[in-house]
């Protein structure tokens, strides 16, 4: 017998919206002498992750990271903030849209963007199997914005998993290459 689930009830974008904290000290840079970007990535996943599972209600798992960009360097001593936010969602996947921000920690200047990113997470249930989410609910013009730019991004993620799919296969019908 077929279990049929109930969808669960929407949520607006400010339920999960969620911003970290860092300071970032000697111990997270580069050969360089600035903060590696490795660590910032972390720190994007990181609040990515708190916002997935607090809009699904429970355990999410990073699916994809689109777009990283790192706008300026990031420098011991930096103030790290770390905005994220569920842009879309779908039956089990949410994009979540990150902006890094960076300020002295010694000086009362505002904060300047220094990265952004989207990533997709999926929610899991105990047995990591994909479970439903809550639609989101866009509150701002500005959200309504990033949730049809979300939809054009996972357009486009789906039609170049398509594509490279078809382009693999036919090459191993053509022979030329190993399945």
């Amino acid at each position: 017998m077929t279990q049929i689930t109930e969808a669960p009830e929407g949520k607006p974008i400010s339920a999960s919206r969620t911003t970290l904290s860092h300071i970032m000290t000697a111990s997270d840079t580069n050969l360089l002498g600035t903060v590696h970007g490795g660590v910032i990535m972390k720190l994007v996943d990181d609040a990515a992750g708190a916002v997935a599972g607090r809009h699904s209600g429970g355990p999410a798992v990073t699916a994809s990271m689109d777009e990283m960009a790192f706008l300026a360097p990031v420098r011991v001593g930096d103030l790290v903030h770390v905005r994220a936010q569920v842009n879309w969602t779908g039956r089990s996947s949410m994009e979540i849209g990150v902006r890094v921000l960076a300020e002295r920690w010694n000086e009362s200047t505002p904060a300047t963007q220094v990265g952004s990113a989207y990533l997709v997470f999926t929610a899991v249930d105990s047995d990591g199997k994909p479970r439903q989410v809550p639609a989101v609910i866009p509150e701002t013009e500005q959200d309504e914005r990033r949730y049809q730019e979300a939809q054009i991004r996972r357009t486009h993620r789906l039609a170049r998993r398509q594509a490279i799919k078809e382009l693999r296969e036919r090459r191993i019908a053509e022979g030329l290459d190993e399945d």
